[in-house]
């Protein structure tokens, strides 16, 4: 029979470098959709008097995502890994809370892309049986999430059950 888990903030923050990291992903996403959004404008003469309010509602909705998105979510995003569960507390706007028991843990995975690799940063991911029982933490100091990692693998290994 499992031991039940008890519902509490998670004790982890995001590393501060995933406020730059974000922030570097909005911009670099901003340059390419405004610059191809300016350049359809600029060459569709016929297309300007659409695409002008378009480009001003993306421009504003990535300004709110360059400065805004990144501090918020860094204040939010919460996580932990436990002997009992991995648990892992986000969103900016909606929240979401998901707790993974060890015994029911398939796979764990680290991700580092070249913006995270050059920031030293790392992705987390938990995936279970389930469709719904995904987590991902992101904007964790590598070297905390090659230790978190290792540590989930040994603890999962040594726990019974079936994973499903």
């Amino acid at each position: 029979m499992e031991a039940s888990l008890t519902l509490r903030p998670p004790r982890h923050r995001l590393d501060r470098r995933f406020i730059t990291w974000r922030t570097l992903q909005a911009v670099l996403w901003s340059i390419g959709v405004l610059g191809t959004l300016g350049a359809v404008w600029g060459y569709a003469e016929s297309a300007r008097p659409y695409l002008g309010p378009v480009i001003l509602a993306v421009a504003v909705t990535y300004a709110v995502n360059i400065t805004v998105m990144p501090y918020a979510r860094y204040r939010t995003h919460r996580w932990e890994a436990t002997e009992d569960a991995v648990y892992a507390l986000s969103g900016w706007l909606t929240r979401e809370w998901k707790v993974v028991p060890i015994s029911r843990i398939q796979s764990i995975d680290t991700e580092i892309g070249p913006l995270q690799r050059w920031l030293g940063l790392a992705s987390i991911t938990v995936t279970t049986a389930s469709s719904e029982g995904k987590i991902t933490i992101e904007g964790v100091d590598a070297k905390i999430a090659e230790e978190t990692v290792d540590r989930l693998r040994e603890v999962t290994a040594a726990t019974p059950g079936d994973a499903t």
